[in-house]
This record gives structure tokens, C-alpha cells and sequence, in this order.
């Protein structure tokens, strides 16, 4: 009998050595671990058909999992993009309608419920690394990622020097000078985190700085890309490949530790790439959104549409990709439905649970289309977007004039076909109405 009994009990193990990892069992709740990049184009990686950035990490993540064509932002900019990727919400409900400046006054409202706090009040442990860019200023007086369910956060108010930053704030207290380059310090400050969570299931938020301008890229990462005549580009290049190692560190020091199987993993931009070079020393914009018209701050889909890579064993298959449309304000209910928790009822959220699209399906109801609106687009007088299903509807800020495009079949927003498909934008402009946020007077 303790002969037959060992036999089977070797023959068990044997079989759960050799199971495929996309047969691993999915954990009831696993942790979640989210990567931000700061305006990395749609097309900035290898995986996304770059031709010459490389991103080998981000390349490995989408072959052990998903490749999401059709993830769109929260916003063509950054603190609105933020405020909807943690509320659920469409940002302009918020107040939050465009990049919130130093000492504005401007933040995310105190009473927001966001997923953090979602996740905290059910078990899990929270964390935020990185750019926070949802307050005007860590002065105490407005409100901090504490404020908003992060058990430990380790962040800056907007941006930073990308080498030595000098403005880092952990738990309300100032923190640096510190050495070494923010996008390696944040992934730092996450791991140290996962290790100090002792069993319970965590929520990592790591939201980097780059490729953001001021770019500054160690030598180890512009000498890839010796070849490339300009150094700006150089160092634009580098500073993608260097978030794509820093990516891959966090992601081998999940898997190190066991934690492979019962860890959700994503990885994404807040926006569409830097191209416009606003100010004069913008000079590496050098971020692509091929084949997607537009750029950061453009309602074109180069403005929305965002690279989006999620890894999930035994939930997600590997090696595949979906083009159905997720936004950020589906994060948080998916999120909530990981967790085993549930998102505040009614209008309180924009978004749906797309699990079904991460485990191959569709979203068969989504109640609220998504939609954006940001009253300074650059790039044409398109302030608002509305899609549902293929179609794409571009209304100017007084919702007088429309533009209509098939964004599956016409991915490049090249024609215009408002004028052959009258009901089509009469539909669109009915659901425009129903979600267009107006300014306060």
C-alpha cells in the first residue's frame, strides 16, 4: 500500500510538471500587477511591429499571452487618461479635463472610489510606484494616492528627472535625492513591495515616467541603437528598450518567486506617443502610432488607441491577440470581477468587466459606449469620439459637425463615411449626447 501510494503520488507530480502553462490553473483571486508607460506610442514596440525599437520582454510577455489591439486610453493626455484608468469613469464626470499643472490646485476628487480602494476593501494589499499626476501638489492639503486606497505608494506629483530624481514622495514623506534612473527605482520600490506582502493577494500599480520627455537614457541603452544617426532618436529608443527591461525584471522577479500562476500581469501607455514638439526642448519626439492616424493630445486613434500586453496563466491563452475594444474605464470593473468584488451600481462607471475578451470572447453588453471628449485636442477641430462597435464617430466641440470611420476596416481613419451612412451618425450623435460632460460654468 506505501509502495502503490508513493507510485501515484510521484505519477501526480509528474503530470503537473508536464501540464503546459496555459493548462495552469487560474488563481480564484490572483494578485494584479499593472504596468503605465508615459507616452509610448501604439506602434513603440517590437510586438507591435516597430521595425527597429527593441523589446524583447514585452515581446516574451505578449507571446505568453495577449496582445490587445484595440485597447484605448482613457484620454489623448495624461492626468485624464489616469483619473478614468482608476476610477472606471470617464475623466471629464471628474473634473479632470486636461494635464494637471503644478500648484493648479487641480486634483481627483476626494470622494472618487477607485480601484484601489475597490481592491483594498476586498483583501487586497495596494500599492502605487511611480507618476501620480492626479493632484496639483504633495503640500498636505490635497489629496495623495493614500487618500484613494494605496496601502504604500512611492510617487511623484507629474514628472521627474528620468536619471537621480529628486522629487520622489513616499507615504507623505519627501524621499532623495536618489540614484539611479526612475524607471528601475520604481520597479524597485514595486518588488520590495511584493515581498513584504506576506501571503496576501497585492495590487502593483507601477507607473513609469518614460518615455516622457526630459528623456535621459543611460549609455548601456542608447549603444543599442549605435547605428541610428540622431541621439535624440537614440535616446528615445533607449529609454523604450530600457521600461521593456525593467519590465522584464519585475516580471522574472513575480515568476521567481512562485507567484507565476496566480499573478494577472498588463502592461500599457497613458496616451498616444509625444510627436509635436510643443516646447523648445522637446526634442525627442520620436514615438510612433503607426498605422493609426494622430498623436497624443489628437482624438484620431494615434491620440487613444494604446499598446496593450496582459499575461494570465491558465485564463489567458498564449500567443494570441484580440482587436475587440477595451478602454481604461474597464479596468476597474474587471479588475472588481477578479477580486471577487463588485463596482459601485449604475452611472457610477462607464466601463464593463471585459474578461471575456482576455479569455477570447466578446463583451456581448456594454450599456455606455466608449467615448472621450478633451476640450484642447490639437490636430483638426475634433473634441469628441464616440465607438461603438466598428464605427467611430468625431464630433467638433459645438457637436455640430461630424466625421464617421470604420476603424476596423479603416484603421488609418483615411475616409471619412459620414456622408454615405446618415442613420449611422444619427445613432452615434444620439449616444453622444446621452454622455457628453459639458463645462461647469
Amino acid at each position: 500500500m506505501l509502495i502503490e501510494a508513493a507510485a501515484a503520488a510521484v505519477a501526480v507530480l509528474l503530470g503537473a510538471a508536464a501540464a503546459s502553462e496555459s493548462d495552469a490553473p487560474a488563481a480564484a483571486r490572483p494578485n494584479i500587477v499593472v504596468m503605465l508607460a508615459d507616452d509610448l506610442g501604439y506602434g513603440d514596440l517590437g510586438c507591435f511591429g516597430h521595425p527597429r525599437i527593441k523589446t524583447p520582454e514585452l515581446d516574451k510577455l505578449a507571446a505568453e499571452g495577449l496582445k490587445l489591439t484595440s485597447l484605448y486610453a482613457g484620454a489623448p493626455v495624461c492626468s485624464p487618461s489616469r483619473a478614468g484608468f482608476f476610477s472606471g469613469r470617464n475623466p471629464n464626470r471628474l473634473g479632470i479635463r486636461d494635464w494637471i499643472p503644478q500648484g493648479s490646485g487641480v486634483f481627483l476628487p476626494r470622494d472618487t472610489v477607485t480601484t484601489a480602494k475597490r481592491l483594498k476593501d476586498a483583501g487586497y494589499t495596494t500599492c502605487l510606484s511611480g507618476k501620480w499626476h492626479l493632484n496639483s501638489k504633495f503640500n498636505g492639503q490635497e489629496p495623495t494616492p493614500g487618500d484613494f486606497g494605496f496601502d504604500h505608494w512611492f510617487a511623484t506629483q507629474n514628472n521627474t528627472k528620468h536619471q537621480d530624481p529628486t522629487n520622489f514622495i513616499r507615504d507623505s514623506r519627501k524621499v532623495g535625492p536618489l540614484k539611479g534612473h526612475a524607471s528601475a527605482l520604481v520597479v524597485d520600490e514595486a518588488i520590495d513591495f511584493i515581498d513584504k506582502a506576506d501571503g496576501r493577494p497585492f495590487a502593483v500599480f507601477v507607473t513609469f515616467h518614460a518615455p516622457h520627455e526630459q528623456i535621459e537614457t543611460p549609455e548601456a541603452y542608447t549603444s543599442m541603437y549605435a547605428d541610428v544617426p540622431d541621439p535624440t532618436t537614440r535616446d528615445y529608443y533607449g529609454s523604450v528598450s530600457l521600461v521593456d527591461h525593467e519590465v522584464g525584471r519585475l516580471v522574472k522577479a513575480i515568476d521567481a518567486r512562485g507567484l507565476r500562476d496566480e499573478t494577472f500581469v498588463m502592461f500599457t501607455s497613458d496616451n498616444g506617443p509625444e510627436g509635436l514638439r510643443r516646447y523648445p526642448n522637446a526634442v525627442h519626439s520620436h514615438g510612433s502610432a503607426a498605422p493609426l492616424r494622430g498623436m497624443k493630445l489628437s482624438m484620431w486613434e494615434g491620440g487613444l488607441r494604446v499598446p496593450g500586453v496582459v499575461r494570465w496563466p491558465g485564463r489567458v491563452k498564449p500567443g494570441t491577440e484580440s482587436a475587440e475594444p477595451v478602454v481604461f474605464y474597464d479596468l476597474s470593473p474587471t479588475f472588481c470581477a477578479m477580486a471577487g468584488t463588485t463596482p459601485p451600481p449604475g452611472d457610477a462607471v462607464d466601463g464593463v468587466d471585459v474578461t471575456p475578451i482576455l479569455e477570447g470572447g466578446k463583451v456581448e453588453n456594454r450599456p455606455v459606449p466608449l467615448h472621450w471628449q478633451y476640450d484642447k485636442a490639437l490636430e483638426g477641430p475634433w473634441r469628441i469620439a464616440v465607438r461603438r462597435g466598428p464605427w467611430k464617430l468625431l464630433a467638433d466641440a459645438d457637436r455640430k459637425n461630424f466625421a464617421l470611420y470604420d476603424v476596423v476596416a479603416d484603421v488609418s481613419e483615411t475616409r471619412d463615411q459620414a456622408a454615405d451612412h446618415p442613420e449611422i451618425v444619427k445613432r452615434l450623435r444620439d449616444e453622444l449626447e446621452r454622455v457628453y460632460v459639458p463645462l461647469a460654468p
